[in-house]
């Protein structure tokens, strides 16, 4: 659940950038991150107003009971739909997910080590849970068990749902790595310090600066691709 109540900084993103919103498109986006808006914001360009479900009188929780990356990003969106009176919106879902841990954390990322959302003990528990498979792996294979070989490939994903004069849309962006073996790097946030993209095999992605992470990012990737289908309905 996420509350996005109280958070001026995010109401007054346009006042304080002197965006002019006359000419432009309104959409809800369900976010009350205010990283993530800017980040849209930049992405779709001067043809959309990006507002909070707060800025459009929503003031509570928004629901994310699904079970896959999918159905939380479409549940989020057609909340804000439903309580807005079909206005334009979109929301968006992330999950890491190991192959060794058969696709885990995935939707209960955010959640894995519990109710806090604690980023470091998450970590500490996908660490944990990794070293676990891997030593039974390497158990199996010298009892001449044929295991499948330990492997420590993931990807960060995001999924959007835009829902645009009430049809529904769905976008996706992948950020292909593998996990440390411990954490490095004092950027980024959630699993970023033990996430080596691929694109950048030397170093983890909290290492990377904004601007490096940004141009990689799976949610970037996701909202170009929506953008990219918003200018092509514009056009």
């Amino acid at each position: 659940m996420k509350n996005l109540h109280n958070i001026p900084e995010i109401g007054n993103f346009a006042a304080e950038n002197r965006i002019n919103t006359s000419s432009m498109k309104r959409i809800v986006f369900a976010t009350g991150n205010s990283g993530k808006l800017r980040e849209a914001s930049e992405i779709l360009g001067g043809a959309f107003e990006l507002v909070t479900p707060a800025q459009s009188g929503i003031h509570g929780d928004i629901p994310e009971s699904g079970a896959t990356l999918r159905a939380n990003s479409l549940q989020k969106a057609q909340y804000i739909y439903d309580h807005t009176g079909g206005a334009d919106c979109f929301a968006d879902d992330t999950g890491l997910e190991v192959d060794i841990l058969g696709g885990a954390p995935g939707v209960y990322s955010a959640r894995y080590a519990g109710s806090s959302k604690n980023s470091s003990d998450n970590i500490d528990k996908l660490l944990r849970e990794m070293d676990i498979q891997e030593t039974e792996a390497s158990f199996a294979r010298a009892f001449g068990i044929d295991t499948v070989h330990a492997t420590r490939r993931a990807r960060f994903k995001t999924v959007v749902t835009l829902i645009l004069g009430g049809e529904k849309h769905f976008f996706e962006g992948v950020l292909e790595g593998r996990i440390a073996r411990s954490r490095a790097g004092e950027g980024g946030f959630g699993y970023d310090p033990v996430f080596i993209a691929d694109e950048y095999p030397d170093r983890t992605v909290a290492e990377l600066d904004e601007e490096t992470k940004n141009a990689i990012s799976h949610r970037g990737k996701a909202l170009r691709a929506m953008a990219e289908f918003l200018n092509s309905q514009s056009a």
